[in-house]
């Protein structure tokens, strides 16, 4: 039997994260040591492409991870922990993310990507003010009041920066939303949340 075949009778032929029908396919989930069925999850296109792009995350499809999180399937609980985790500025996901309870083997499987979640393709490391590592996705706070060049306002002290990205180019530099516009910030400015 192929792993896709084991996985469509496991999941009886529906997205293992959000019950789609549709545009199945096999998402191994990293880091794979060998490719069987329990390694892997089969998802619809949305999810797939949503987990391999965190930029086009539409946060209201993930609320079917309040079904799918409980499933006895380690390789779906560690993708529903990753998803939650990546939405952990939602109030909704961290509730979700707080009644999640996964084994030890499992737990250590998602967070196993963690830490290489935050290197981009250059092998830069972003860090805050404090020297904790940041991750697009993550929610910042402002230390200090900044002034938005070009944009006529202050950045003020204590503003929150939700679903960062990283300035692939520049470890010192992540990007933001505020007052409604995109803005690049020094690192040494921000603490994560």
């Amino acid at each position: 039997m192929t792993t896709e075949n084991a996985l469509r009778a496991r999941s009886e032929d529906k997205c293992e994260l959000c019950s789609a029908a549709d545009n199945l396919s096999v998402y191994e989930v990293p880091p794979i040591e060998n490719h069987d069925a329990n390694n892997c999850v089969l998802v619809c296109a949305t999810c797939h492409d949503q987990i391999e792009n965190p930029d086009k995350m539409d946060v209201h499809h993930w609320r079917c991870l309040s079904d799918s999180m409980w499933t006895p399937v380690p390789a779906v609980q560690v993708m529903a922990w990753r998803m939650l985790d990546r939405l952990k500025t939602e109030n909704w996901a961290q509730a979700l993310s707080e009644t999640l309870y996964l084994d030890e083997e499992t737990q250590s499987w998602a967070e196993a990507l963690k830490d290489e979640a935050s290197i981009d393709e250059d092998g830069l490391i972003h860090k805050d003010s404090n020297g904790a590592t940041l991750a697009a996705g993550d929610t910042v706070t402002l230390i200090k009041d900044l002034n938005v060049k070009g944009a006529g306002f202050t950045a003020k002290r204590g503003t929150a920066v939700r679903n960062i990205s990283l300035v692939h180019d520049n470890a010192g530099h992540i990007e933001g939303r505020v007052n409604g516009q995109q803005i690049v910030i020094l690192t040494e400015f921000v603490k994560k949340s």
